[in-house]
């Protein structure tokens, strides 16, 4: 079975949804997810998604706010939790002092997309390693098959490989970039492959997984969340359309 994992920004619609939305993630069927920490200057990430951290930073969201709320859900939210967001607010947090937070509350890996490989071979692998948490790199369509080998002996849980070089929810996105699919197929690696950006329903999704592990959807789930009043019916049915 293609493993299906969600993305939501944690603080969205309002500051309290962040455990609702987690249970309903899991309620309808997805395999694992990935919670959004809001940062006011996402790079990566598309219009729908910043607006989203927008919304969430005046909400009041902040990493001390997610790990109250995600120490809440513990033991009632059972599949991965992964968390992704950007060094800079985690080192305010304090690098180790984060990590140690994951642990506690049940995390079991984190995105840190403008974290460089060379600093977390240097600095940061060993306090993951320490607390038990996996961390995830990202490739592209122009990442050369060396550095994709690489990515992946560092990364742990699974390979994020974004299908085209473009931000989050970008609705030009070659999603079926068949080379590339095939390249990552063809090159032994140690992690799953789990493809983001783009998938936007259940073709995209059966698309991407053709050939591997996993697939990430992000923008369409979030903007079901800030488009829409009843968001919880929306979005279950959403995920088992997906499922």
């Amino acid at each position: 079975m293609k493993k299906l994992n969600i993305y939501f920004t944690a603080g969205i619609p309002t500051l309290e949804d962040t455990g609702k939305i987690a249970k309903l993630i899991q309620k309808s069927g997805a395999d694992m997810m990935e919670i959004g920490i809001p940062y006011s200057d996402p790079v990566a990430d598309g219009p729908v998604i910043q607006d989203a951290h927008s919304l969430a930073l005046k909400n009041g969201m902040s990493i001390k706010k997610l790990f109250e709320q995600l120490a809440e859900i513990k033991d009632s939210v059972t599949i991965p939790k992964i968390l992704m967001g950007y060094l800079n607010p985690v080192l305010q947090f304090g690098f180790e002092n984060f990590c140690q937070k994951c642990a506690e509350v049940g995390v079991s890996g984190l995105i840190i997309p403008d974290l460089p490989p060379i600093e977390f071979e240097n600095k940061y692998g060993e306090i993951l390693k320490k607390y038990n948490l996996n961390f995830t790199f990202l490739v592209t369509p122009e990442t050369s098959e060396e550095r994709i080998k690489y990515l992946d002996s560092l990364s742990s849980g699974f390979l994020y490989a974004v299908s085209s070089s473009s931000t989050t929810g970008n609705e030009n996105a070659v999603l079926k970039n068949e080379n590339y699919l095939d390249r990552l197929a063809s090159l032994d690696l140690k992690n799953p492959v789990f493809i983001g950006f783009g998938i936007k329903n259940k073709s995209d999704f059966e698309n991407v997984t053709e050939k591997a592990q996993g697939g990430i959807i992000g923008t369409a789930f979030v903007k079901i969340l800030l488009d829409n009043e009843d968001w919880e019916a929306k979005g279950r049915e959403f995920i088992k359309q997906i499922k």
